[in-house]
């Protein structure tokens, strides 16, 4: 049985420059994969060759079983890929519904079934329904944006960041509410992040990169060795 996401040899870059350098790794129905490494070792950029905002010069993408790695954006959103970029960019001039509904657009028959579900995840938007998205603060934001990306049912839901800018309760919030969306769902989480409290408490594994790379794999006990994530992370 093949895995829900299967990255295999990604090369890919900006301008005739090579940011990936050979990036393979899979996912697990159900499964949260937190990316961690230094800042410029290419965690964002494979994000983005992920969902095909970065166009890859080499490698193969699969999902569930299907290759997509030579798919539009908006294909592999309909095809089961939902993508929350850092920053959010949430469309702030239209409300907390309007934004559901243009991310219901990628899959309109499971985003009917999924709104009082992703609601029911943060219920915080029930209560903003009406009101301006860029009126809320930055937490609210992100679990608006992470419902946008919720709300058409994807088989992998890809995270860039989500916890910068954001209060510690916040954080602590939607770290819980990810890990009961994929142990819920079956959703699989591709998770990239900084705040190693988090990726601690929900990952089920960790790669770490390093020039485009990743170069090893880190088990749940392995994550709570502060002196190997140290030095991972090291300047």
């Amino acid at each position: 049985m093949s895995a829900l996401l299967e990255v295999s040899n990604l090369e890919a870059g900006y301008g005739g420059g090579r940011v990936l350098n050979g990036v393979s790794f899979s996912i697990e129905r159900g499964e949260v994969l937190a990316l961690i490494g230094r800042n410029g070792v290419g965690k964002t950029t494979l994000m983005r060759a992920l969902i095909g905002l970065v166009k890859l010069d080499a490698g193969r993408i699969e999902l569930a079983g299907e290759a997509i790695g030579a798919e539009k954006p908006y294909v592999r959103a309909q095809k089961g890929i939902g993508y929350v970029p850092q920053g959010r960019e949430i469309f702030g001039a239209l409300t907390v519904a309007e934004n559901l509904q243009v991310g219901a657009q990628a899959n309109r028959v499971q985003a009917a079934q999924m709104r009082d579900k992703v609601v029911s995840y943060f219920p915080i938007l029930k209560q903003r329904y009406a009101q301006k998205a860029g009126t809320m603060s930055g937490g609210e934001q992100q679990q608006l944006a992470i419902a946008r990306a919720l709300i058409s049912a994807p088989k992998v839901l890809l995270l860039d960041e989500p916890s910068e800018g954001i209060q510690p309760s916040i954080v602590d919030l939607i770290g819980e509410t990810l890990l009961q969306i994929a142990t819920e769902t079956g959703i699989g989480v591709v998770l990239v992040e900084q705040d190693m409290g988090m990726v601690e408490r929900i990952a089920t594994r960790c790669c770490v990169m390093d020039k485009g790379r990743i170069v090893d794999t880190l088990n749940r006990e392995q994550l709570g060795d502060e002196e190997l994530i140290r030095q991972y992370l090291a300047l």
